[in-house]
């Protein structure tokens, strides 16, 4: 009976913490591709003179953890001077998550409910 009390205290201590480092690791890999679609923005704008209206025709492919966490919304402003905000909202269990709403405009201007996210 000891033994199984020990696991119940053990196993309530680990498991939020186990639940935030993942929150946490796919926060990072969000922020990460957010990024990467913002440099791509900019190589698409120098190429074509405006930005891309999707994610898809910026020609990176979601990463599954990504798509699985957040929703993606790019929105297109065509100037002059041409401007983007993507952010990237969380769902799922995403959705306890800190920092809320992550976002990046053409600026490189970041993003997130609270400061210290990014």
């Amino acid at each position: 009976m000891i033994a199984v009390a020990i696991v119940a205290i053990l196993t309530a201590v680990a498991l939020p913490s186990y639940r935030d480092s993942v929150r946490k690791s796919v926060r990072a890999e969000a922020q990460a591709f957010v990024q990467a679609v913002a440099g791509r923005q900019q190589q698409f704008l120098v190429d074509r003179r405006s930005y891309a209206a999707t994610v898809a025709e910026v020609g990176i492919a979601v990463p599954a953890n990504v798509a699985a966490a957040y929703t993606l919304s790019l929105t297109v402003d065509g100037g002059p001077p041409p401007g983007f905000t993507l952010q990237a909202v969380p769902r799922g269990s995403q959705v306890g998550e800190r920092c809320g709403t992550l976002g990046i405009d053409q600026a490189g201007v970041k993003t997130a409910a609270v400061g210290g996210c990014w």
